[in-house]
């Protein structure tokens, strides 16, 4: 057999920028082979591709919705096609829009939820035989510091990361005797590219919600978290929150 199905793989989606770029790369940097899970955006996909190799790993991308029920059979079916095998799963796909409750169609709230939380449940519900089959398996959501504290012009995006987190316990139950442990990384200010049209560029929380540091985090931050709970040293850690975010929310 050859190299290749010797080394972890992950699924990461929203991996083309930012925190999901990060993440790929810190699990490539572990000796993971990593696929790439992008909307619509195959050229910075691409290019993550390359750092991941780069970093003497392997690399697939796939273009896929993963609001889609199909597309989450797509992803993991790729994945198993291109390695082989499946060992994390990292559900980082999101949209953080700002708009008044009351201004907000259900078309943009169920957008939101679409993409963040039915994209996580979908994802985790096809990839759970094959991480099963892993020695390791291993979830780890995506979720974020507004789900906790509240924040204007974003109902859909704080109902959406708050049941990221009652997903991750009910699932860490859930799969436990199956060996795949499911964990939230829930990442505070941290400092990434907003020029593209998903995120706000001075999201009106961020003036709530000082750090204690009194600087953001960065997106290497959250993703050395992930790596670590993906990872062979986190295995008696599973069903946990874990935030990311300068000491801006205490739980």
């Amino acid at each position: 057999m050859s190299d290749i199905h010797h080394r972890p793989v992950a699924i990461v989606t929203g991996a083309s920028r930012n925190i999901g770029r990060a993440i790929a790369l810190a699990l490539a940097g572990a000796g993971t082979s990593v696929v790439i899970v992008a909307r619509s955006d195959r050229e910075s996909a691409e290019a993550v591709a390359r750092e991941v190799e780069a970093a003497g790993t392997e690399a697939s991308v796939v273009l896929a919705d993963v609001a889609r029920e199909s597309s989450a059979d797509i992803i993991v079916d790729h994945a198993l096609e291109r390695f082989g095998r499946l060992d994390i799963l990292v559900n980082n796909a999101s949209v953080r829009r700002e708009k008044p409750v009351e201004a907000m169609s259900f078309a943009e709230w169920h957008e939101i939820l679409g993409i963040c939380l039915d994209g996580a449940f979908l994802l985790t519900r096809a990839a759970i035989p094959h991480l099963s089959a892993s020695p390791a398996g291993a979830i780890v959501n995506i979720g974020g510091l507004t789900a906790y504290t509240g924040a204007p012009g974003r109902a859909h995006v704080v109902a959406a990361k708050a049941g990221l987190d009652g997903l991750t316990k009910a699932l860490a139950v859930e799969l436990a005797p199956r060996g795949i442990t499911v964990n939230l990384v829930s990442p505070g200010r941290i400092a990434t590219d907003r020029s593209h049209g998903t995120a706000e560029k001075n999201p009106a929380h961020h003036a709530r919600n000082r750090t204690l540091t009194g600087a953001e985090g960065s997106a290497e931050d959250v993703a050395s978290m992930v790596a670590y709970l993906a990872g062979p040293a986190a295995r008696f850690v599973t069903g946990q929150t874990i935030h990311v975010n300068g000491g801006a929310y205490l739980p």
